[in-house]
């Protein structure tokens, strides 16, 4: 898929700013606090309805604005053409728009035009809680698989309402009967996910291997594990996973009574990563888990880009500042490759990424002050 044309209205630094974009390279050149990071949010609220930065949208609306708009016409090798809008407004919420038509659900955009994130704290993914693993997995799982994102929903919603129940009635149980519709729904949708997070994870093995080759990195090979109700290893049956989330339900009971919450399913499960066979989040230096962090991010783009019919735009955030010129060129290479797709690249300084751009499929664009100058062919190095 490739954003042609990107207006931004009321949003963060932008009081309105229209873009053209190149199919391939979009660099976005400014000072820090100039707006660029904004321009690759907007483009990320329109692929999956919501910021890459945060998790509330009033922190998005520009100071004293009423709402804000982001608008994007895409081009693609299967759709002729998307147009997309989405507007929030603090009263009214959220709404989106594809070709016109308003979506029920936010949701029902996920996978439609798929994305890639690459920012420069990409380590927390090795470094950081089991829930930015999971949210990393789910991510990935609901762009490619429809049902899967559905399967998610409803464990979520849920999710909720048993915690809820729970938590009213903590140190007094009121009943196992009256918790038995709640569990038999998220069972049925908690056992779909772990069987579909353990069959992808079989195949995406082999994409961060190509993503480590890519990188160049040391000989160690990087493996991928999940720790849960059913070990990796174990049976992958959907029938299995069941029977396993219902002993570990019958088993927590008493905790779960006496905490007001539920203590089984996959929101606590856990990715993990190993390098020459130890856990990286304990072991690896500030390098390694840089790398693996990068890893991770490329091993998504190529399992997505096989996997769907429209190559995921790439959005990159800084991220060059933080690199080696190993890493750099890896990374560049793949921009520059005609099998990858639209790129958009924020930096505080071009330096020597003006000399990869150049070219009519590409554009070099300065970003000041929450203003966007016409697009143009990069100036010469030097």
């Amino acid at each position: 898929m490739t954003l042609r044309t990107l207006e931004l209205h009321d949003f963060r630094a932008h009081a309105e700013s229209s873009i053209e974009l190149a199919p391939n390279i979009n660099l976005f050149v400014g000072p820090n606090g100039a707006g660029k990071t904004n321009v690759l949010e907007a483009a990320h609220y329109l692929c999956l309805s919501k910021s890459f930065l945060t998790t509330t949208d009033r922190y998005v609306l520009r100071e004293g604005a009423a709402f804000f708009q982001v608008k994007g016409e895409f081009i693609g090798t299967t759709r002729s053409q998307v147009a997309v809008r989405l507007v929030f407004a603090p009263r009214e919420g959220k709404r989106m728009f594809v070709n016109g038509t308003p979506l029920e659900r936010m949701a029902d955009i996920v996978g439609l035009l798929p994305v890639v994130v690459f920012e420069p704290g990409m380590q927390v993914l090795t470094t950081g809680a089991p829930e930015t693993r999971r949210r990393f997995l789910d991510n990935i799982l609901s762009q490619a698989k429809p049902a899967y994102l559905e399967s998610l929903i409803n464990y979520r919603r849920a999710l909720r309402q048993r915690n809820e129940f729970l938590y009213r009635n903590r140190h007094r149980p009121v009943g196992q009967a009256l918790l038995a519709p709640l569990d038999q729904v998220l069972m049925n949708a908690g056992s779909r996910i772990i069987d579909v997070r353990l069959r992808f994870l079989n195949e995406f093995k082999a994409y961060l291997r190509k993503a480590w080759e890519h990188l160049g990195t040391e000989i160690e090979e990087p493996t991928i594990s999940y720790r849960g109700l059913i070990a990796e290893d174990g049976p992958c049956a959907e029938e299995d996973v069941r029977l396993a989330f219902a002993n570990e339900l019958r088993r927590v009971r008493d905790r779960e009574w006496a905490w007001g919450r539920t203590c089984a399913g996959p929101h606590r499960d856990e990715l993990i990563f190993k390098l020459a066979g130890l856990e990286v989040r304990r072991f690896a230096s500030t390098g390694q888990h840089r790398t693996f962090g990068i890893a991770l991010k490329l091993a998504k783009y190529f399992y997505l880009d096989a996997r769907l019919e429209e190559s995921p735009m790439l959005l990159l955030d800084d991220v060059f500042d933080s690199l080696d010129q190993r890493r750099t060129e890896a990374i560049v290479g793949l921009l520059l490759s005609p099998a990858t797709g639209q790129s958009l690249i924020t930096t505080a300084d071009a330096g020597n990424l003006k000399e990869f751009i150049s070219g009519p499929q590409n554009r070099y664009i300065h970003v000041r002050q929450g203003r966007v100058t016409p697009a143009s062919r990069p100036p010469p190095a030097g």
